[in-house]
C-alpha cells in the first residue's frame, strides 16, 4: 500500500485486523478525523485476508464519491482502478475494483438480488451511528445471510458516535475504540436568546460576521438545508471582505461540491448542511457555527410518507459539528443557542427505525421472505407502525391477502421511490415521473392555492412562475423527473387520476352544505380552504393534508371525475345494503348504496329490510339513548338487585352489555327515538329471567302488596328500604306489620286526599301512639271518612260514612 501521513486510526488497526481474523466481526468506535473511513478498508486489502471485494456503505452519495476518490489517491490511481463507488444513477467501477463504496440501498438491491453475494467478502457498515432505515436492515440481512449462507463473510460495523452495546450485542462482536486526533475547540454560546421575531437566517449570518471578525482560519456553517444556505448567502454578500462562500448540500452538482471541500490554501466559508458531519473532511477547518438545526426523515401523516421534518440538533450531533473546528489545529465553535439552553438538548437523534415511514422497509422484509421476528435487528420496528405499512402496501396490491409479496410489489421494490408513488409510475408508465418527482419533494409553490396542476405547470414552465415557485426545488424536481424516465408506456391518464392511483386512500367527494368539506375513502375528514379554486369540485384526490387527526385541512390536490374513479377502482366499487343507526337523525336508516371505500357515491331507499336487521341497528340506537326503563321495569330491576349471589344480574351496567341476548329479540317495531322512549322493555326483561325465576322471586322479593280490601300495590324498591303509599283507612284491622324477606314494609299513611300523613315502620305500634293525634286531625278535614275509636278492630274501607 501507498505510504501516506499516520493517522489515529493506524495505531489500532493490527488488533482491528487481528479480531476480524479469528472473529469475522467487530464494531470499531473512532471519531471523526480518525481516518477510519479511508484507512480501514485499504488496510483490510492490504493484509490480504478478504476474498473477493469489500463493500463499504455511506449514508450520503457525496461521502461515497469524496472516500472512494480519496483511497484511490492513496493507492496513486484513478478512481474506478482498485477502488469505485455505485451510487443511484452514478457508477465508477472495472473489472480490477477491488474495494467498492456504494450509499446504503445498494446494499439491499444486492441482497435481494443474490442473498449469498457471490464476490463479496467483506462488508463495512461507515457512519452507522446514523441509524438510517437501510443500514439497520442492511445489517439485519447480511447477519441472516452470513449466519444461514456465507459463514465466511467478514462484517464491521464503524461509528464516530455511537453507543456501541446493543450494536455489538446484535453481531456478537468485540468493541474497538480509537482515540481521534483533536485539537482544543472553544465553545461560545449566545449571550442571551436570540429574539423570536428575528429571522432564522438573518441570525445566522450576524452569527457568521461576528465569527469570521474574531477567529482566524476558515469556517464551517451548518444551516438545514438548501433553503436556509442559498438565503444565507445572499445576507453575506459583500460583507465578508472577499472571502469565498461556498454552499454544501447533497443536491448540488458533484462538481460544486468538490470545490467546497476541496484544499486550496485561501480562506473560505463553507454554508453546509449535515452532510458535513461525518464522512467528509474540509481542510483549514478553524471556525464552526453551529445554527442548531438538523433535517431527519420523519413520518408525515400529511404525505402518507417520510418527510424532512426540521428539529433541534442532538448533543451528539452538536459535538460532532464542533469538533470539525479541532481537526488541524485549536479552534472555536460558535452556537446559535444560549449555554442554558444546551442542557435541554436530547443525547442522540433517534434511529430513523422508529420515526421514519416503514412502507419501503416491509415491502423489502417482504421482498426478502422473513418477518421482523426473524431477523435481529438493532432497534425494532414498532409492531403497530409496521402493520399500518404492510396496510398500505396491500392497498397497492404490493402484499396480497397473507401478507406475501406480489409480482407487482415485487416491481415496486425496484423503485427509487416510495412504494406510492412507485406503483402511480409503474402502473401509469413514464407520463407520471414529472408526479411522482413532485409528490416526493416539498411543495414548490406554498400559499399558491390547492390545485396540482398549476405545480406540474410551473416544473414545464419554470419562467412562466417565476416569483411564485421556488426556484431550486422546480430545478430538482425536473432533474428528478429525467432519471425517473425509463421509455415505459400507459394509458393516458390526468394528474388526477395518476395521484389516485398513489393515493387510493385519500380520495374525496364533497359532503353538502356550504362549506368545502369532504369525506376521504380512508374514512378520514378533510377540508379545502373556502375560496380555494378546486372548492367546488365534487371529486378530488388530496395529495398533501395538514395532518390534523380530526379534519385535515388539504394543502394539495386534484381534481378526478367519476368516469375516472370507476375505470381505476371499478372491482373496488359495489352496492350494498346498510342499515345502521343515524346518531344525527335519532332513527334508523336504511339504504342501498353505491360505495367506494368510505365514500357514498349513490344513495337510494332500502324499502324491504328485513326486521331482524332494523333491529340489530336500533340497537346502537339504545345504546346511544340509554335503557329508559319504566316504572315497572325499573321495580323489577331493583327487587333483582336485593336477591342473594347467582340470581339473575339485571343491573343496568350488565343489561347494556348484553342488550343482543335478552332485548334483540324484542324489538320489533322501534325504529325512531321516539319508538324508543314509547317501548316498555319489561316483557324483555320477565322473559330473560323466565317462569322459575319469576316465581322465585315473587316469593322472596315481591313486586306487590295486597291490602285487607284485596287491592295490589306495586312496592317501591328504589330506596333501600322497600315501601308502599297506602291511605289509612285501608289499614284498618291490621294488627301484624307486613314485611319483604325480614325486612318491615316501610308505610306511608295517606289522607283520603292522598296525602302522606304519617310513615311507619311498626304498624301496631302507631295504632298504639300516634293514630290518636291523627284521628282528632283527619275528623276535622274529612268529617264524611270513619275514624273510630279503635282502629285495630274496624274493616277496612274506602268509603265515606254512609248518610244519616
Amino acid at each position: 500500500m501507498t505510504a501516506h501521513i499516520p493517522l489515529p486510526i493506524d495505531a489500532i488497526l493490527p488488533d482491528l485486523l487481528d479480531r476480524l481474523r479469528h472473529a469475522g466481526r467487530a464494531v470499531l468506535q473512532a471519531p471523526p478525523g480518525a481516518g477510519k473511513t479511508t484507512r480501514v478498508p485499504l488496510a483490510l486489502l492490504d493484509a490480504g485476508m478478504i476474498q473477493g471485494k469489500i463493500l463499504m456503505l455511506e449514508p450520503r452519495r457525496l461521502a461515497a464519491r469524496a472516500a472512494a476518490d480519496r483511497m484511490a489517491a492513496t493507492l496513486g490511481e484513478k478512481t474506478g482502478q482498485t477502488v469505485g463507488y455505485r451510487i443511484r444513477g452514478d457508477s465508477t467501477v472495472g473489472p480490477s475494483t477491488r474495494i467498492e463504496v456504494v450509499t446504503e440501498g445498494i446494499l439491499t438491491r444486492m441482497l435481494q438480488d443474490a442473498p449469498d453475494l457471490p464476490g463479496v467478502g467483506a462488508i463495512i457498515f461507515d457512519e452507522f451511528h446514523e441509524r438510517s432505515l437501510n443500514a439497520d436492515l442492511g445489517l439485519a440481512l447480511c447477519l441472516e445471510v452470513a449466519e444461514a449462507l456465507r459463514d465466511d463473510l467478514m462484517l464491521l460495523a464503524m461509528s464516530a458516535t455511537l453507543d456501541a452495546g446493543p450494536v455489538a450485542e446484535v453481531m456478537q462482536a468485540p468493541i474497538l475504540t480509537s482515540e481521534g486526533r483533536s485539537f482544543e475547540v472553544e465553545p461560545r454560546w449566545l449571550p442571551k436568546p436570540r429574539p423570536k421575531e428575528q429571522r432564522f437566517e438573518t441570525a445566522m449570518a450576524d452569527l457568521i460576521l461576528h465569527a469570521v471578525n474574531e477567529a482566524e482560519g476558515s469556517l464551517l456553517a451548518f444551516l438545514p438545508g438548501e433553503g436556509e444556505i442559498r438565503r444565507t448567502a445572499t445576507l453575506l454578500e459583500g460583507k465578508v471582505g472577499g472571502v469565498p462562500v461556498y454552499p454544501l448540500f447533497g443536491a448540488m452538482d458533484f462538481k460544486a461540491q468538490r470545490a467546497a471541500v476541496a484544499p486550496g490554501g485561501e480562506r473560505k466559508i463553507v454554508l453546509a448542511t449535515s452532510i458535513a458531519e461525518t464522512s467528509l473532511t474540509i481542510p483549514d477547518i478553524r471556525i464552526v457555527v453551529d445554527g442548531g438545526r438538523a433535517r431527519r426523515a420523519r413520518f408525515d401523516p400529511s404525505s402518507g410518507m417520510s418527510r424532512l421534518i426540521t428539529e433541534r440538533v442532538t448533543r451528539a450531533e452538536a459535538t460532532q459539528r464542533a469538533g470539525r473546528a479541532g481537526r488541524v489545529a485549536s479552534g472555536v465553535a460558535y452556537k446559535l443557542w444560549t449555554r442554558g439552553e444546551d442542557g435541554a438538548l436530547a443525547a442522540f437523534p433517534p434511529p430513523e427505525i422508529e420515526a421514519g415511514d416503514l412502507s419501503a422497509f416491509a415491502l423489502e422484509l417482504a421482498m426478502w421472505g422473513g418477518t421482523e421476528d426473524s431477523l435481529r435487528f438493532v432497534t425494532p420496528p414498532h409492531p403497530g407502525r409496521l402493520a399500518e405499512a404492510r396496510s398500505v402496501l396491500q392497498m397497492l396490491g404490493a402484499l396480497d391477502g397473507e401478507g406475501r409479496i406480489t409480482a407487482h410489489g415485487k416491481a415496486l421494490a425496484r423503485q427509487p421511490l416510495h412504494p406510492r408513488l412507485g406503483h402511480m409510475l409503474v402502473t401509469a408508465g413514464d407520463q407520471a415521473a414529472t408526479l411522482a418527482a413532485l409528490l416526493a419533494e416539498r411543495d414548490p409553490m406554498r400559499d399558491q392555492g390547492t390545485d396540482l396542476t398549476l405545480r406540474l405547470r410551473a416544473i414545464a414552465d419554470p419562467k412562466a412562475f417565476e416569483g411564485r415557485s421556488h426556484r431550486g426545488t422546480i430545478q430538482r424536481i425536473r432533474d428528478e423527473a429525467r432519471r425517473l424516465r425509463r421509455g415505459r408506456k400507459g394509458a393516458k391518464l390526468s394528474s388526477g387520476a395518476m395521484a389516485a392511483l398513489a393515493y387510493p386512500d385519500r380520495i374525496g367527494m364533497r359532503r353538502t352544505g356550504d362549506a368545502p368539506r369532504y369525506v376521504l375513502s380512508g374514512g378520514k375528514g378533510a377540508v379545502m380552504p373556502s375560496g380555494d379554486a378546486l372548492a367546488g369540485q365534487r371529486l378530488i384526490v388530496a395529495t398533501d393534508l395538514d395532518g390534523d387527526p380530526r379534519e385535515a385541512k388539504i394543502r394539495q390536490a386534484a381534481v378526478l371525475s367519476q368516469e375516472e374513479l370507476e375505470a381505476l377502482f371499478g372491482a373496488q366499487i359495489g352496492w350494498k345494503d346498510v342499515c345502521q343507526w343515524s346518531r344525527r337523525e335519532g332513527r334508523v336508516l336504511t339504504r342501498s348504496q353505491q360505495t367506494f371505500g368510505a365514500l357514498v357515491l349513490e344513495d337510494r331507499a332500502w324499502k324491504d329490510a328485513p326486521e331482524n336487521a332494523v333491529a340489530q341497528a336500533m340497537l346502537d340506537g339504545v345504546r346511544q339513548l340509554g335503557l329508559r326503563p319504566t316504572p315497572a321495569a325499573l321495580r323489577l330491576m331493583k327487587r333483582a338487585a336485593l336477591m342473594d349471589d347467582g340470581f339473575a344480574d339485571l343491573s343496568e351496567t350488565t343489561l347494556m352489555e348484553t342488550l343482543e341476548e335478552w332485548l334483540l329479540p324484542h324489538l320489533t317495531g322501534a325504529r325512531t327515538t321516539a319508538d324508543w322512549k314509547a317501548f316498555d322493555i319489561l316483557p324483555a326483561l320477565q322473559s330473560l329471567l323466565g317462569w322459575d325465576r319469576m316465581q322465585q322471586l315473587d316469593r322472596a322479593v315481591p313486586g306487590h302488596f295486597t291490602t285487607p280490601l284485596g287491592r295490589k300495590i306495586p312496592i317501591d324498591y328504589a330506596e333501600d328500604v322497600p315501601g308502599i303509599a297506602v291511605r289509612l283507612q285501608e289499614m284498618f284491622g291490621v294488627t301484624r306489620h307486613p314485611v319483604v324477606g325480614r325486612k318491615p314494609l316501610q308505610i306511608t299513611l295517606l289522607s283520603p286526599a292522598r296525602r302522606p300523613v304519617q310513615v311507619t315502620s311498626d304498624l301496631p305500634r302507631f295504632w298504639e301512639t300516634s293514630y290518636e293525634d291523627v284521628r282528632k286531625d283527619m275528623r276535622g278535614q274529612y268529617p264524611k271518612h270513619p275514624w273510630p275509636d279503635d282502629p285495630t278492630q274496624a274493616d277496612p274501607t274506602l268509603r265515606t260514612k254512609p248518610r244519616r
